[in-house]
């Protein structure tokens, strides 16, 4: 099979996504398939990804609101490529603008939509929770609704990595939606990486006792996300338990996660992590991970950190809840910084008190190998059945 993925959200010092389309090249070439990624770039070129895949980036203008990314801003040369590349089957991994372009590609190739993305939980929800209900909010953004409606009837598949979202996408009238979670990278992540003395040195940058809590913040530095109130949380927690955080990662709210820190010493902002190994050091070696945000598809790094025996502290909604259901794990009110800091607070004495804790026989999540296997195989079904109508 030839399958073209129309990664949008694709870029160099990207996270999940990036993640993500790195592994489905390996992926794919190893159960016998050709890939080619097509994603915004800063020139026209061609990487070689292996003998069967490669990204192709086209010359993209940068997105305006996150320099790190870039947006397709030549449609025409987006579908000369698409034809060059003469796809049996395409993928678009954006809920956005993307997709609708690829759904008006003349071509005849069957396509999915990935929803990498929950622009509602993301946005609309985040932003009208507390003043609305759910179906009031659904009703102001029904012009979206449509939207996704729109290219449910134009695609052969919406591939969801949680059964919330699909439930809720669902709900809102998509009849073409499939459920497929996503996984982590195998090998990468695991219990055996946990470093005593790597820990005993993030709560020492964290002036911190070896008997304290140390708990593990990691994602883009970006609204949605949640930092300030997990920042709340630990700090709050930290009054009733020795509890510290570090967090890694990378984004233009850095600066004002650092302003919310202010003198706390128990909460430190680590260098950017670029190499996975070291993050998956680093997190073997804390004691807890703590989630904020409740828009989450999936949340990768909620299963990187199950597949590194961490107990999950997460919002009780969206893929990082799903993830911590799944491992026992602590679950409080999303967007509720008092329900956070309980949760912190009552993870913590658990901890102290030898009732919870890392531990190397966590239930594991799947790996991405396993999700790529059953996506390519609903892909080559789907061509099998045009094979037969034709």
């Amino acid at each position: 099979m030839k399958l073209v993925d129309v990664s949008a959200f694709y870029a160099p010092k990207g996270g999940g996504v990036r993640t993500y389309v790195d592994r489905k090249l390996k992926a794919a070439a190893a159960l016998g398939h050709d890939i080619t990624v097509i994603a915004p770039g800063q020139r026209d070129h061609v990487e070689e990804r292996g003998p069967n895949g490669r990204i192709r980036w086209l010359k993209s203008q940068l997105f305006p609101l996150d320099f790190n990314y870039r947006w397709f801003s030549d449609i025409p040369a987006l579908y000369a490529a698409l034809d060059e590349e003469k796809p049996d089957f395409v993928e678009a991994s954006s809920p956005w603008r993307s997709a609708s372009v690829i759904a008006d590609w003349p071509g005849h190739a069957p396509r999915a939509l990935i929803m990498h993305a929950d622009p509602l939980s993301a946005y609309a929800y985040r932003w009208f929770d507390p003043v609305a209900t759910r179906p009031t909010i659904d009703k102001a953004f029904e012009r979206y609704w449509r939207h996704l409606r729109r290219l449910d009837e134009r695609y052969d598949m919406i591939v969801s990595a949680s059964a919330s979202l699909s439930d809720r996408l669902t709900a809102g009238g998509l009849t073409r939606v499939v459920t497929n979670p996503m996984g982590v990278d195998p090998g990468i992540f695991s219990p055996e990486f946990r470093d005593l003395a790597l820990r005993k040195g993030m709560l020492e940058l964290c002036e911190l006792p070896e008997d304290a809590t140390l708990l593990l913040g990691v994602g883009r530095f970006a609204p949605e996300k949640r930092w300030p109130m997990l920042v709340d949380a630990v700090t709050a927690a930290g009054n009733r338990r020795p509890v510290g955080m570090v967090l890694a990662g990378q984004g233009r709210e850095r600066k004002a996660i650092e302003r919310r820190i202010g003198g706390n010493p128990h909460i430190r902002v680590l260098a950017p992590i670029t190499k996975r190994h070291e993050l998956a050091r680093v997190m073997a070696s804390t004691d807890a991970l703590l989630h904020g945000c409740e828009a989450e598809t999936f949340c990768m790094v909620a299963a990187e950190a199950r597949a590194s025996g961490l107990p999950l502290i997460a919002p009780d909604q969206g893929g990082a809840s799903d993830q911590a259901r799944a491992s026992n794990g602590w679950i409080y009110e999303s967007a509720n910084a008092a329900a956070a800091t309980e949760a912190v607070a009552q993870y913590a004495l658990a901890r102290e008190s030898g009732l919870d804790g890392p531990r190397a026989d966590l239930p594991p999540p799947r790996t991405m190998d396993d999700h790529f296997r059953e996506l390519f195989a609903s892909y080559e079904a789907v061509l099998a059945g045009a094979r037969q109508a034709a």
